[in-house]
């Protein structure tokens, strides 16, 4: 993981901490479903949501919630929102 990444997923998980304290960020898998692995209810899905809007001023559609499954996802999502113009982001696969 780049640092800018890694940052960004340290950002996600401290939002995350802050909805469910009973995370523990280094027992999460970034490739399987965060919801399953945390028992997110739909409420703490939104506002984890919310949170990211206002942690990272990225306005996240209602429409891509079903796309943000685990944290790579959401990375991919947060990256590719945060890129510069013109710049390609870096996703969980590589440049995107």
């Amino acid at each position: 993981m780049n640092p800018d990444r890694r940052a960004l997923a340290d950002a996600v998980m401290a939002l995350l901490v802050s909805i469910a304290p009973e995370v523990e960020p280094d027992t999460l898998d970034p490739t399987r479903p965060l919801r399953r692995q945390v028992d997110l209810d739909s409420m703490n899905w939104l506002d984890l949501m919310v949170g990211l809007k206002q942690r990272f001023g990225v306005e996240i559609p209602e429409s891509d919630y079903a796309r943000l499954v685990s944290l790579n996802d959401v990375l991919d999502h947060l990256q590719a929102r945060l890129a510069p113009p013109g710049q390609p982001p870096t996703t969980s696969k590589g440049r995107a």
